[in-house]
C-alpha cells in the first residue's frame, strides 16, 4: 500500500487505508503515530471509519451453506481430539467470509465516498462583442459596443440634446422595425441594458431626440440624429 510518509499520498487516501485496515508493519505504525501527532489527520481517519461502518452495516451476514460446512468438517477429521481444531477452522472460515464481504463493501465505500477528482475544463470563450461607429449629425463620431455576455450597450460619446428633451437609443433589425433600447438621459448616459430586443451583427443602432421620458409610441417620434451598424469586433 502507500507509505504514510510519502508526500505524494493525499491525507484522505492514507486515512482511508488506515480505516480499512490495509496498512501493516511500519506503514501502519507510522500512520498511527501520525494520528497521535496530527488532530486533523485523526479526524479524517475517524470520519472514514464512520462512513465504512455505516456501509458495512448495510451488508447482510453470509453463512456458509450446509454442504460447504460438511466438506470443511470432513476435511479436518472427526475425532474428539480434532473437534477444537474443526471448530476453530469453521470459525475462521466464517470470519474470513464476513471480513471479505466487509472489505468489499469498504473498498466500494472508498470509491463511492471519496470525493472524485475534479476535472476543470476551460471556460467557454465569451462571445465576441459587436461594435459600431455612431456618426451624429454635425458631431464627432464615437463608438458603441454591445457586450453580448451581459446584454449591455456601451457608448464612448454622446449627442447634443436640446433642453427639455431626451435622447433615446434604438435597435433596427433586418425587418426594419425600430425597437427601443433605453434612454440616454441628457445625452450623458453611456451604458444601456438591452432587454427584450434581439441585437445581432448587422443591427443598426440609432439615436433619436424625444420628449422627456422617451417616445410616446413604439417607434421614434422625433428626429434620428445618429446611426451606426453593429459588426463583430
Amino acid at each position: 500500500m502507500t507509505a504514510p510518509d510519502d508526500p505524494g499520498v493525499p491525507d484522505d487516501t492514507l486515512a482511508a487505508e488506515l480505516a480499512l485496515g490495509v496498512l501493516d508493519g511500519e506503514e501502519r505504525a507510522a500512520a498511527l503515530r501520525r494520528m497521535l501527532a496530527d488532530p486533523a489527520f485523526a479526524r479524517e481517519v475517524a470520519e472514514w471509519r464512520e462512513r465504512l461502518d455505516a456501509l458495512a452495516a448495510t451488508v447482510p451476514a453470509v453463512d456458509p451453506g450446509a454442504e460447504v460446512e460438511r466438506r470443511i468438517l470432513a476435511g479436518v477429521g472427526t475425532s474428539a481430539t480434532a473437534r477444537p481444531a474443526r471448530l476453530a477452522s469453521l470459525a475462521a472460515w466464517r470470519w474470513a467470509t464476513a471480513l471479505s464481504t466487509a472489505a468489499a463493501a469498504a473498498l466500494l465505500g472508498l470509491l463511492v465516498l471519496r470525493p472524485a477528482e475534479v476535472v476543470r475544463l476551460p471556460a467557454p470563450p465569451a462571445p465576441a462583442p459587436l461594435v459600431a461607429v455612431i456618426a451624429p449629425e454635425g458631431g464627432e463620431p464615437f463608438s458603441a459596443l454591445f457586450d453580448r455576455s451581459v446584454g449591455e450597450v456601451r457608448l464612448t460619446g454622446a449627442v447634443a440634446v436640446p433642453r427639455g428633451r431626451d435622447a433615446e437609443l434604438w435597435a433596427i433589425g433586418a425587418d426594419g422595425v425600430p425597437r427601443a433600447l433605453g434612454l440616454l438621459a441628457s445625452g450623458n448616459a453611456r451604458r444601456v441594458e438591452v432587454r427584450g430586443a434581439a441585437v445581432v451583427a448587422g443591427t443598426t443602432l440609432a439615436i433619436s431626440i424625444e420628449p422627456v421620458g422617451g417616445s410616446p409610441g413604439p417607434t421614434p417620434s422625433g428626429p434620428v440624429v445618429a446611426t451606426g451598424k453593429l459588426v463583430i469586433g
